[in-house]
């Protein structure tokens, strides 16, 4: 079992003692940082070790650590499973989703990069997920639909990044993106330090759909996915007015149950 903060090779430790985005505190600093550090790093230095990257967002070194998804999950919901078996949670009370695509584990420093997206405003971070997700996605025609923002937090954050990832996805794949199928009726509470019930009241009912979906399937995206809660509620008001088969890809999923 691996800590979702320590890097999980000895080689990683050592690029990383330079890392322009990879600070020990990750609090008000962090902010700061991540906006300096587009004008530190030179054209074509990796992100996260500030080694050559070419034309990357990371090097092949630090590309290839990042920490791939448990070969062994849940079909539905991606929760870790002993045998790749459908999880207790998703026998008892099923998802409204059809699945969740991960592209990696939801630790360092796959959530290194999404705190500079989120947190650093660095939307080439976006664009290079959501390549990455897009040989996740299976073959067929979709729709792309990025989980919402309420106003409120995206006048905060400037921008929404599920959005600009679900860009990129959609722009590899070739897909309709429908950016404002879904509407975030009213602000909820951090989920952070909410259980799995509090949470699924806390966004019970704050969302909205605008489009009639006559049966397609739905790609539902997002950065991370920890419990489910929200997206579920999002695949529940897509279900509502038609959605067929409903994928929610993430770039990456908190665990439970962490993997070797």
């Amino acid at each position: 079992m691996e800590n979702e903060e320590t890097p999980s090779s000895p080689w990683l430790i050592k690029r990383l003692k330079m890392a322009p985005i990879l600070p020990q505190a990750l609090t008000a600093p962090l902010k700061h940082l991540l906006r300096r550090s587009q004008h530190i790093l030179l054209p074509g230095s990796c992100l996260l070790c500030g080694a050559d990257a070419g034309s990357s967002l990371l090097c092949p070194p630090c590309q290839d650590e990042l920490p791939a998804p448990p070969a062994a999950s849940c079909p539905q919901c991606a929760e870790a499973t002993a045998l790749g078996e459908r999880c207790g949670a998703c026998l008892l009370e099923p998802p409204h989703f059809t699945r969740v695509l991960p592209r990696w584990r939801y630790e360092f420093p796959v959530d290194r990069l999404i705190q500079a997206l989120k947190y650093g405003h660095q939307t080439a971070v976006a664009r290079w997920l959501g390549a990455q997700m897009a040989a996740t996605l299976p073959a067929g025609e979709h729709v792309i639909v990025p989980m919402p923002l309420h106003p409120d937090r995206l006048r905060e954050r400037g921008f929404n990044q599920a959005l600009e990832i679900a860009r990129s996805l959609a722009r590899q794949r070739r897909l309709p993106l429908l950016a404002n199928a879904l509407q975030r009726l009213r602000p909820t509470a951090p989920q952070a330090d909410l259980d799995q019930r509090q949470r699924q009241r806390n966004v019970r009912g704050a969302f909205a759909c605008t489009t009639d979906f006559g049966g397609q399937s739905v790609i539902l995206v997002d950065d991370v996915l920890t419990t489910g809660a929200t997206a579920n509620e999002c695949a529940r008001a897509l279900r509502l007015h038609g959605a067929g088969s409903i994928t929610v890809a993430v770039a990456a999923r908190a665990l439970k149950r962490q993997s070797a």
